[in-house]
This record gives C-alpha cells, sequence and structure tokens, in this order.
C-alpha cells in the first residue's frame, strides 16, 4: 500500500526497535532474570507493540476508510478489514 510505503522506514525503525525489545527479553528469561525484571521488558514490549498497531490503524482509516474520494464499497471493504483486526487483537 501506498501510504504504509510513505511511513515504511518509520515503521520498520519501530519494529526493529520492538526486536530489540524482544531479543532483551530473551536473554533475560535465558539468564533466570527476576521475574519483576522481565515483566517490565514485556510490557514495554506490549507497548510498543500496541503503539505500531495505533500508528497503522490510523493510516489504515485514513486512507481505507475516511478519504473522500473512495467508494462506498472501498470504504465498506476498509471498515470490514479493520473491524476483523481489531475483534482479532481483543480475543
Amino acid at each position: 500500500m501506498a501510504h504504509i510505503n510513505d511511513n515504511r522506514d518509520a515503521l520498520l525503525a519501530r519494529v526493529k526497535r520492538i526486536t530489540g525489545q524482544m531479543n532483551a527479553v530473551e536473554r533475560k528469561l535465558e539468564a533466570e532474570a527476576d521475574c519483576a525484571e522481565i515483566l517490565h521488558l514485556v510490557a514495554a514490549v506490549r507497548g510498543a507493540v500496541n503503539g505500531l498497531l495505533d500508528e497503522i490503524i490510523v493510516e489504515h482509516l485514513q486512507a481505507h476508510v475516511a478519504d473522500d474520494a473512495l467508494s462506498k464499497e472501498e470504504r465498506r471493504k476498509g471498515a470490514d478489514d479493520l473491524m476483523t483486526v481489531i475483534r482479532r487483537y481483543t480475543k
């Protein structure tokens, strides 16, 4: 999608930070670190993933639901796609 490509570098940077955070969790687990320390790391990962999801949702809404140039069917498809993701996320 063009709108994702416009922000691709920033999104990839977020993904790389999340990967680094997950690697830190793995290292702490392997080192048998204190559970509180691991919990803080996992909470940070969750926050980072939520931030990434939020950014992509906003881009999706702007490009596939709110754009005045879209047809009614394109808007419906964009909204349906988003509802599917939200339902999957909240399970």
